[in-house]
């Protein structure tokens, strides 16, 4: 379809809406006029077949409009016409001349008009529904079967001899042996309501293989098509049916134009929940007062004093069943969101079982190694179990934003839920809307508030059990690479130099008898170089730990390496100060990192800063803090280096973290690091 054809085929949807109104409102209109009497229009089927007219023919025009490719919506055009135009048949074949001419025609064309839009247009727009187009190529011969068949129905309504009205003649078409074919109109009306199952036979197999959005459309015209089913298919079959059920007809283009135009109106599963509860409590009402009829009818004489009694007893039985049956109703749709402790009770256990599975794996694994792998594939049963039980089309997990577990596929609207922890979010918990919804109802949001707090928990244990992870790995990464460096100074620094000192031993004990001047000078050479292996020794050890912490305690080395650190490369002097009083014992590690940190910021202050006086001071609260501040220029450019990356890597490793740059009065380090209880 061209852009230049949308607009004219708008209008002539429009104009054809218009003209099935105008044929109803011209129906009435004659009706009035002639004085046709309530109970006549209504035999005469100008009720019934004006309404038809009036919400086929709209609601085809509405469909047309918004969707002129797809042809539903020209078929309950067609179908409109043809009740509007048997409405206005009637009441202008009562206002002709009896037994002319046009009278006779307009007769004819009014009772060949509306059984195409039953026998043809309806059951064919029913096989097409939603998209326009046939399930599959083998439904072909459905489509070709309903098409062939339809002028049957068409010839048993026209030859049947019937009048539009008392009073006036009958059509031109008129079958003289119309009795003896009865067989033949049985198995029309037969084909009739076999054509409408065969389309909901093709819906419901639409719904199963549906999407989402699919099956909320095909949900509204199921629903209206089995009640039409339900009050027609008696009138069709049963004598004495009263006329007005043919009035459930309409909902069934109702039904269709809300699917394809806005099938987001209203939430058609309350609607469907509520239909089928008032379904079952009428049958179980009918069942009970057939029974309590039959049984009283034997011990109360009195037809007043039976009909009391049964309503009596009715009201007593319903009253407690209808809201178990709405319950239950509610259940198959909405799940268990009306009890809470069972959805949560489902969700913990599978938290459960995903913890146990965590145990089993780093049991196996050693070490807790895995177990945030095993936690992080236990979440897709928990958005499983939310889903099932509150009957969500969609949940699904964020975590970082990564989706760590979804389930279901997701609609067109999706709610993000945050999930908190300790005053922090860990995650969020993404819900796709029901049918019908625009956010999530109260009701929902109160059980998922329940739900969300052992869901938070269990990310928050899941982010834990990853970072603990990944910190043993960069310990066990750190420990190698110290190895590998230690492996390498004694293999490339105080190995050859072991060696030398060897050979030198074994060559000066060769020339003492010999040569003892040669000897004496290797004797010299021997010397240095052990004294050479010594400092590499001693360089190796204090790499390891500053031998000062050992000897000094921390405040000790750090104000030994404060003097040593007195002088500025120019020969200016550096003022540097040390406060630190009343620090408790710590951990090594923690004094090794607290040393390197703040020997590293005064070896800056005295290489960069051009400062000449450096404060170091070390508290300890609940945090211990190490500051070093100078008075170099204030707010000066300070470039990232390899020293303040090893500061930051020193404070990570324990849990800590540090901020360094300039300040108006000079430069500042401050180094944060956790205390454990004591």
């Amino acid at each position: 379809m061209t852009a230049s054809s949308a607009p004219s085929k708008r209008l002539l949807a429009g104009g054809l809406g218009a003209f099935a109104v105008a044929e109803v409102v011209a129906g009435l209109a004659i009706a009035a006029a002639i004085g046709l009497s309530w109970p006549e229009l209504v035999d005469a089927f100008v009720v019934t077949n004006g309404l038809m007219g009036l919400t086929f023919g709209l609601c085809g025009a509405v469909i047309a409009w918004h969707r002129p490719s797809n042809p539903i919506g020209w078929l309950f055009i067609a179908d409109g016409i043809g009740h509007a135009t048997t409405a206005f048949g009637g009441p202008l074949a009562v206002a002709l001349p009896d037994g002319s001419t046009i009278q006779r025609l307009t007769v004819t064309v009014a009772l060949a008009a509306w059984p195409w839009s039953i026998g043809l247009f309806l059951p064919l727009a029913l096989l097409l529904f939603p998209t326009g187009h046939l399930l599959s190529p083998r439904w072909r011969w459905a489509a070709i079967g309903i098409i062939a068949t339809a002028p049957l129905f068409v010839l048993e309504m026209v030859g049947s001899g019937d009048t539009l009205t008392p009073g006036t003649s009958s059509g031109y078409l008129t079958i003289p042996s119309y009795d003896e074919l009865q067989p033949l109109w049985t198995v029309t009306e037969a084909r009739d309501l076999v054509a409408i199952l065969i389309a909901v036979v093709c819906l419901l197999i639409r719904y199963r293989r549906a999407d989402e959005m699919g099956r909320r459309q095909l949900l509204w015209l199921v629903l209206a098509t089995v009640i039409a089913l339900l009050f027609v298919t008696p009138w069709s079959f049963v004598a004495g049916t009263p006329i007005f059920v043919l009035l459930t007809i309409p909902l069934i283009p109702i039904a269709v134009a809300v699917a394809i135009v806005r099938y987001q109106l209203l939430d058609i599963r309350l609607v469907v929940s509520r239909a089928l509860t008032w379904a079952l409590l009428s049958l179980v009402a009918i069942g009970a007062y057939s029974a309590l009829a039959a049984l009283l009818g034997t011990l109360i004489s009195s037809h007043v004093g039976r009909s009391a009694a049964i309503t009596v007893l009715l009201a007593l039985i319903l009253a407690p069943i209808l809201p178990r049956l709405q319950s239950l109703v509610d259940r198959a749709l909405y799940g268990d969101r009306r009890d809470p402790a069972r959805v949560a009770s489902r969700v913990g256990e599978q938290l459960s079982a995903g913890a146990r599975t965590a145990a089993r794996t780093g049991a196996r694994a050693g070490s807790g190694a895995g177990a945030g792998e095993q936690l992080t594939a236990g979440l897709p049963g928990v958005v499983a179990a939310i889903r099932a039980a509150l009957r969500f089309p969609y949940v699904g997990l964020i975590v970082d934003n990564t989706t760590v577990a979804t389930d279901g596929t997701p609609p067109q609207t999706v709610v993000p839920l945050e999930l908190e922890y300790g005053g922090r979010v860990v995650g969020a918990l993404e819900v796709g809307l029901r049918s019908g919804e625009s956010t999530v109802s109260s009701t929902d949001r109160d059980v998922l508030a329940l739900v969300a707090v052992p869901l938070a928990a269990a990310v928050h244990a899941t982010r834990l059990s990853t970072e603990l992870q990944s910190s043993r790995e960069k310990l066990v990464s750190a420990r190698e690479e110290e190895r590998r460096r230690i492996r390498r100074d004694l293999h490339d620094g105080l190995g050859p130099t072991l060696t030398g000192v060897a050979f030198t031993a074994d060559a000066a004990a060769n020339l003492v008898s010999t040569d003892p001047v040669k000897a004496g000078d290797l004797l010299a050479t021997l010397r240095a170089d052990t004294r050479t292996a010594i400092a590499d020794v001693r360089r190796l050890v204090d790499n390891l730990r500053p031998p000062a912490l050992d000897e000094l305690g921390l405040v000790g080395a750090l104000r030994q390496r404060a003097d040593q650190l007195s002088f500025r490369a120019d020969g200016a002097a550096v003022q540097v100060e040390v406060s630190a009083d009343g620090l408790p014992a710590l951990p090594a590690a923690l004094e090794v990192a607290a040393y390197r940190i703040a020997t590293e910021a005064l070896n800056n202050v005295v290489k960069h800063s051009h400062a000449t006086i450096a404060v170091l001071a070390l508290r300890c609260g609940p945090d211990l803090e190490v500051e070093v501040t100078d008075n170099g220029p204030p707010n000066g450019a300070w470039r990232p280096g390899v020293g303040l990356q090893a500061m930051h890597d020193r404070a990570t490793e324990l849990g800590g973290h540090v901020e360094a740059g300039p300040t108006p009065t000079g430069g500042k380090v401050q180094a944060h690091f956790p205390l454990e209880p004591r």
